[in-house]
């Protein structure tokens, strides 16, 4: 099950191409499907997550709360929606794009991915392209 909340203002278009997208890419990854909570907020409620939970006084586009056993995949996945309009401007990017490379973010590291050195980012960073590419259009 995949479920969308919206703590501020902004709202998922096209949520049902979303969830077959997540849905494909976990059965991609040869892993099941659990329960899965994406809550889009501002960038003032995420620092405030970061803060409390991470101990990490820092603004960041995702957090997430990865609730995984074994293969089947599961957590809580908060996104700035605010940090997401920023990068995608100093990316060069749209902002859908730049949001479904961070919701899959999140679900790749719930299959096991990593992201603290070079060569981890680097795997993270090809599997985002990869996944982009292949569903975006289905």
């Amino acid at each position: 099950m995949i479920e969308f909340h919206s703590e501020n203002d902004f709202v998922l278009e096209d949520s049902a191409f979303a969830k077959a997208w997540i849905a494909k890419v976990i059965t991609e990854e040869e892993k099941e499907l659990g329960e899965l909570q994406y809550i889009f907020c501002s960038d003032e409620q995420l620092h405030k997550i970061n803060l409390e939970f991470l101990k990490h006084d820092t603004y960041t586009d995702i957090i997430s709360f990865d609730y995984t056993l074994g293969d089947v995949v599961s957590g809580d996945i908060y996104i700035s929606t605010d940090r997401v309009a920023e990068n995608a401007n100093e990316y060069k990017t749209g902002f859908k794009s730049e949001l479904l490379r961070v919701m899959i973010h999140g679900i790749l590291h719930y299959c096991g991915y990593k992201d603290k050195t070079v060569a981890e980012k680097a795997i993270m960073r090809a599997k985002e392209a990869y996944y982009l590419e292949k569903y975006p259009d289905e």
